[in-house]
């Protein structure tokens, strides 16, 4: 695990042992460095320019690019790391291995152990531990991608036909991307119940503490897209159970929710706004994990093309074919939804990706700009440890640790009730 702390998030660009090293590519850390910065810049700055936070359901804004980007990007470097692979066996170990340390990190990282910048003390009740979030989701995606290109790549010298070569990639993102759909559509999502807490609702008196009503969300129905009666969210609850899931789903700031700026949900709410929903769940970790193998396409130019000229081609290409395919789904209904990683929004994600590192590899690999993305490059190259560093608070509470006098005069207080509570 310590090992894996001083990598970058899914840097991948560690060849096997018995294969020659692969030189870095700058533009692969400026695009994971931008995607960090994406990441603070939303986390911090979402609740004062609420029009850059996760978008509520349906939509897109700034804030729901950053996991398909960071998924991407790991796809592109992955095409780096197995250009070669001598031992397909020892390349699996490693992979495997890699995704299970990922996986853990993210549960001690999001699972509940962290109690957030309010609360200096750690633990978690393993009855509610949250097991997905974004470094599962990640290892999930990273694991069926590394397994697509360990196993399923057919490339042999000469061969310059990426769709025959890797025809085996693109059965596996469709075999996916049915079994998506199958489930999101088909199947039936039954009337379902679940516990309301005075942690998130206004329905219990303030004094009451660990208060629980037992609520019921009529459903019923079949192929349901909306936050109440989606299959993904009935999967979740079978799978990993009601408890497990995460508790403060962004659903809430719909205006059928109409949350207070204190996180509690209204009385004359739905049931359902106070329900627990996980947006890094099971099934919709699946298209996630499509959004790798898209991203190994792009690094597949990268690794066995040399000019600078048919590599943008071909991404440019590629992206304007994916958006054309999205935005041609949102027009026939199917909804761009984050928390369901729809179709749609996997085909516009990806696409915006893609002519995002068309546009950075153009700046720094073939024009040489690297002073100009200097910080974006360095924070690549640490992205995993900043990660750690945010997701747990801990650079928040050490600022924190200073204060004027009174322990709440500090920098973070001062920040939260000037702009946030505002």
């Amino acid at each position: 695990m310590a090992d894996l702390l001083q990598q970058p998030l899914l840097d991948i660009e560690e060849q096997p042992r018995t294969s020659k090293k692969t030189p870095r590519v700058a533009s692969l850390d400026v695009f994971r460095g931008l995607c960090v910065f994406l990441m603070m810049l939303v986390d911090y700055g979402g609740a004062i320019v609420p029009i850059i936070a996760h978008s509520p359901w349906n939509g897109l804004h700034l804030a729901d690019f950053v996991m398909p980007f960071f998924l991407f990007i790991a796809g592109v470097s992955l095409a780096l790391v197995y250009k070669r692979v001598p031992n397909r066996i020892e390349a699996t170990r490693k992979a495997v291995l890699r995704a299970v340390e990922l996986f853990l990190l993210g549960v001690i990282l999001q699972g509940g152990y962290f109690h957030g910048i309010n609360s200096l003390t750690y633990g978690v009740d393993m009855k509610r531990i949250r097991w997905l979030g974004i470094l599962q989701r990640i290892s999930v995606g990273y694991i069926f991608a590394a397994l697509c290109e360990i196993w399923l790549s057919c490339r042999s010298r000469g061969d310059v036909s990426f769709l025959k070569s890797y025809f085996w990639h693109w059965g596996a993102a469709f075999s996916l991307s049915a079994i998506y759909l199958g489930l999101l559509y088909g199947l039936y999502v039954p009337d379902w119940q679940f516990e309301m807490s005075n942690a998130t609702s206004s329905v219990f008196p303030a004094n009451h503490s660990y208060v629980y009503m037992l609520t019921q969300v009529k459903c019923s129905v079949r192929g349901d897209l909306g936050p109440a009666c989606n299959s993904a969210g009935m999967i979740d609850r079978y799978v990993l159970g009601i408890d497990h899931l995460y508790k403060k789903p962004v659903y809430r700031n719909l205006k059928e929710c109409n949350m207070s700026t204190n996180g509690q949900v209204p009385e004359s709410a739905p049931s359902w706004c106070h329900a627990p929903f996980d947006p890094e769940g099971v099934l919709s970790s699946i298209t996630a994990a499509v959004t790798c193998i898209i991203g190994l396409q792009y690094g597949h130019s990268l690794a066995h093309l040399q000019d600078h000229k048919q590599r943008m081609q071909n991404w440019i290409l590629f992206s304007l074919s994916l958006l054309l395919v999205g935005l041609l789904l949102a027009v026939a209904g199917d909804p761009v939804n984050k928390s369901l990683y729809t179709f749609g929004y996997m085909m516009i994600t990806c696409a915006s990706a893609g002519i995002t590192y068309s546009a950075i590899y153009l700046l720094v690999d073939v024009y040489g700009y690297r002073c100009l993305t200097f910080a974006l490059e360095w924070m690549g190259k640490h992205s995993l440890s900043i990660f750690v560093l945010i997701t747990s608070n801990l650079v928040v509470i050490a600022i924190q640790g200073f204060y004027w006098t009174a322990p709440e005069n500090n920098l973070i207080h001062w920040i939260v009730t000037r702009f946030v509570h505002r």
